[in-house]
């Protein structure tokens, strides 16, 4: 478990308000009992897998009314001798470095780990409450009221109680003098005389405390003293030690009437001891941090005697329905259990009574709260795997937050023999894709085994897959079971490769570009499935097509080499297995719509809490942007905690910028803060709507990022105002967040079809009537070779008429059945009996379906036509068909 030290420290995100701008107290307030929920409740098991001897981890459904949450839980048991319990922190066993989760679980080879202790996001980064790391005491708890830490003594007893922590310090002369705690951030104590944790206190700061400053913000001045091996080797008085402090030595930091005792009492190369134990606050008893094998701080409790408990401390700060993240053990101490609660797109999250349910469920009989939210995190090794991996997706995706410390589950069992093998890789493909599988062992303790030597054979049980040496690609829809052979041994995974009927939408990352010789952009491709997921389609799957240029795409690169005679509009359409999505490339193509290199107009900084400050500046770019200018936004928002609260880049006063024409999308550059907050762009249509666009709903990076953004779903109205960009901060889970921060914006861009794609479509009135092989185009009769068929009530036609009229062309694919119908910006294709169409990539459900008469392939009027943008009138007593445009 890497470097001992002597600390003790405490964790968590709680609502605080500042101690001199960053101090850390709690919310105050009554105690409030556990809630229980009025609607019935369920609870289902929906397998498990394992870990590791000793570990398994099991998954589970819990449905209150109409909420469906997805619980995972990893069990522990402490009677088995392969497997123990403890605490990661940070980076290189050190606060104020965070680290995510599964960092963590990687630099100390854990097998499985949860988030830890609370801490506050806007200090240095150490947990708020006690910590017990492979046998070392690192963190103290801090004077808070009923928070609650988890800990397993080193004869393998777990327990959950309530501590607090009692030491002094000891000078040569006999000296003594208390001592508040070790490696802590300042707060707000509860239940003292002072509001400052510092203030006349003395402090432990160990090689466990990476930052030079030993706390920021203590709100006094501090006078420090280094103890190496015992023995004072330097003071440093109304000031701090600007050194880091060497493994081996503390640093003794002290404030008010501790740094008189200092000044009284020490002096350089006298001894000086601390003597100090954690004391439980419920019954008074001693403990011996060297007893201890591990203990990680928490919140309230959650579950006492095998019933939902009365929480300890207010809880408004932690309420809601969230992903949370508890532990606790059962009755009879045998079994610990890491408990968390999903919440994304496929879980609801719950409410912390709901949190106490499901543990009771479980058989949890002592428990308490860990952090939740945002920081709620589970990684697991899957079995005969060598790295951990996340197990379900946090509230911000794949992205894990750093945290202060981690629960971690490691294996101690000693090498085992080979007791079983399995297939790894892709248990997903796209057709042309080529997997990637490995046969990999685990041994009689679970754990993994070394199967780099092994070359099997690979089957499949169908001809979905094809297999061919070590290779193993996708070749039609379905599911197959493929087989790993190895000797007398076997070993299968199921695969589905994906099909159109497992898709919803083909979406192309770049949905415009210019048409001229030499364009080179990137085009990914995501495939939509129904269930909700993406999938970035690889090449291999994709086949393409050019329409009015000539041009390839290679390793995701569109590349025009040249532009047919008379092509205004050309089309690049990528197809998979019925599936299409387009890339429409025009004269105008995206639009420049600011690069703020010559603004005349003013942007402002404003707000809508009096308490959040900022400013909006035009300067000069940094990293690839380094050439040109940019808007940068600056925001703090610290005035403002527990409100909703905005940072606007305003345009133009209350006016906002002209976007000119109808705009079906925009993009932007943006150099991001990790701050996680949520980034909008405010819209005012023609018609007085207004428009909020997410631009990106987490900002979780740092550097310059290009966004695109669909404006099709706003069903904006234009000429339409871009009134401003901004940051957002919400209440819930607002302490997760960065409360300062810095983003900037260049280069914002529309495509505009009208402006582009669709300039020069033809305008004017056509008529059909049922029956007659001609038409009427702007009062002139042009001839066709088939007639406009009624049937069913809906209307046929040949469309190919129809797009000579108003622009346009379409083609068919007699193998597929299939028509494709190009107008400016839309791509539509339509197959014969299939009540189905995709649009721009879009598959939507339809009454009517193509038809074959006479040899003809004849298309719904209707609803192909509005779908390109022309209105259709029919007058059913002359039976006659009128289509504008």
């Amino acid at each position: 478990m890497g470097k001992k030290w002597l600390v003790i420290t405490l964790a968590g995100v709680i609502w605080v308000s500042p101690v001199l701008g960053s101090g850390m107290p709690l919310l105050q307030g009554p105690l409030s009992s556990s809630v229980v929920e009025a609607a019935s409740s369920s609870v289902t098991k929906l397998g498990e897998e394992i870990i590791t001897s000793g570990a398994v981890l099991m998954k589970y459904q819990y449905k209150s009314g109409s909420q469906t949450t997805l619980a995972d839980v990893i069990r522990v048991d402490l009677n088995n001798k392969n497997v123990k319990l403890d605490v990661m922190t940070g980076k290189n066993s050190q606060f104020t470095a965070r680290q995510s989760t599964g960092g963590m679980a990687k630099e100390y080879g854990a097998v499985a780990a949860i988030n830890g202790d609370f801490f506050n996001t806007g200090a240095q980064g150490a947990p708020m409450g006690g910590q017990v790391a492979d046998g070392v005491l690192m963190s103290t708890p801090s004077q808070l009221k009923g928070m609650y830490a988890f800990l397993v003594t080193k004869d393998g007893k777990p327990m959950v109680d309530e501590y607090t922590f009692e030491g002094s310090i000891k000078a040569e002369n006999g000296s003594t003098f208390p001592l508040s705690g070790m490696n802590k951030s300042a707060y707000k104590p509860e239940g003292g005389t002072s509001n400052y944790s510092h203030l006349h206190a003395a402090y432990i700061y160990t090689s466990a405390w990476k930052a030079l400053e030993r706390p920021t913000n203590s709100s006094t001045t501090p006078t420090e003293v280094m103890v190496t091996n015992g023995i004072i080797t330097e003071i440093s008085s109304m000031a701090g030690i600007s050194s880091s402090i060497p493994e081996g030595s503390f640093i003794l930091r002290t404030h008010g009437k501790a740094a008189e005792f200092v000044k009284n009492n020490l002096s350089v190369g006298q001894r000086l001891t601390a003597n100090y134990s954690l004391v439980s606050k419920q019954n008074g008893a001693k403990v011996n941090p060297d007893t201890l094998q591990m203990m990680i701080g928490g919140h309230t409790v959650l579950v006492n005697g095998g019933k939902a408990a009365s929480y300890s401390r207010d809880v408004s700060s932690i309420g809601g329905t969230r992903a949370r993240t508890a532990v606790g053990y059962s009755k009879d101490n045998r079994y610990v259990y890491l408990v968390t609660a999903q919440k994304n797109s496929s879980s609801a999250g719950m409410s912390l009574s709901q949190l106490q349910q499901f543990m009771v469920s479980i058989g949890v009989w002592k428990g308490l709260n860990l952090d939740g939210g945002g920081s709620t995190t589970m990684v697991n090794r899957p079995l005969a795997e060598q790295d951990t991996q996340l197990t379900f997706q946090t509230e911000y995706g794949t992205a894990q937050r750093s945290i202060v410390n981690a629960l971690g589950v490691f294996s101690t069992a000693p090498k085992g023999s080979l007791k079983g093998i399995k297939v790894s890789g892709d248990t997903m493909l796209l057709i042309g894709q080529s997997g990637k599988y490995e046969l990999k062992g685990y041994d009689t303790y679970y754990n993994p085994v070394d199967m780099n030597s092994v070359n099997p054979v690979w089957k499949s049980s169908n001809g979905n897959l094809k297999t061919s040496g070590g290779s193993v690609t996708a070749v039609k829809p379905g599911t197959s079971t493929l087989t790993a052979v190895s000797g007398s041994a076997t070993a299968t995974l199921k695969v589905q490769v994906l099909g159109s009927d497992d898709i919803s939408q083909l979406r192309a990352g770049t949905p415009a570009a210019p048409l001229k010789a030499g364009t080179s952009v990137s085009v990914p491709v995501t495939a939509v499935l129904k269930n909700g997921n993406t999938v970035d389609v690889p090449d291999s799957a994709l086949k393409w097509e050019m329409i009015g240029f000539q041009g390839k795409v290679s390793n995701g690169q569109l590349t025009v080499s040249s532009v047919n005679s008379n092509a205004k509009v050309g089309y690049a359409i990528a197809r998979y297995d019925g599936f299409s999505t387009v890339v429409v490339l025009s004269t105008a193509a995206e639009s420049t719509w600011e690069d703020f290199e010559a603004v005349n107009y003013p942007i402002n900084f404003t707000t809508n809490v009096s308490g959040v400050k900022g400013s909006t500046v035009i300067t000069k770019g940094s990293g690839t942007q380094g050439n040109s200018n940019v808007l940068q936004l600056n925001y703090d928002m610290n005035g403002g905690l527990g409100e909703k609260m905005y940072a606007y880049a305003q345009f133009n006063g209350t006016t906002g910028k002209t976007v000119p024409a109808a705009a079906t999308s925009m993009s932007l550059d943006v150099e991001g803060d990790n701050s996680l907050n949520w980034l909008r762009a405010e819209f005012k249509d023609k018609n007085g709507k207004t428009a909020y666009v997410d631009l990106a709903k987490i900002i979780d990076w740092t550097g310059w990022k290009k966004l695109n953004v669909d404006l099709s779903p706003y069903n904006m109205a234009f000429p339409a105002q871009l009134k401003r960009v901004y940051v957002v901060n919400v209440e819930e889970g607002q302490d997760e967040r960065a409360l300062t921060g810095t983003v900037s914006f260049d280069n914002i861009r529309f495509t505009m079809p009208s402006l582009s794609s669709d300039a020069g479509l033809p305008t004017g009135t056509a008529l059909m009537t049922i029956g007659q092989k001609s038409m009427m185009v702007n009062g002139t009769k042009v001839a066709t070779d088939a007639a406009p068929l009624l049937k069913g009530g809906t209307t046929y036609v040949p469309i190919k008429f129809v797009l000579d009229a108003f622009g346009g062309q379409a083609t068919w694919n007699k193998d597929a059945q299939r028509v494709t119908v190009l107008r400016g910006g839309k791509l539509m294709e339509l197959t014969v009996g299939e009540k189905e169409l995709v649009l721009n990539g879009k598959k939507m459900t339809t009454t009517v379906s193509p038809m074959i008469t006479g040899g003809r392939t004849l298309v719904p009027l209707r609803l192909v036509s509005e779908q390109l943008g022309l209105t259709v009138k029919w007058d059913k007593n002359t039976k006659t068909v009128t289509i504008q445009s």
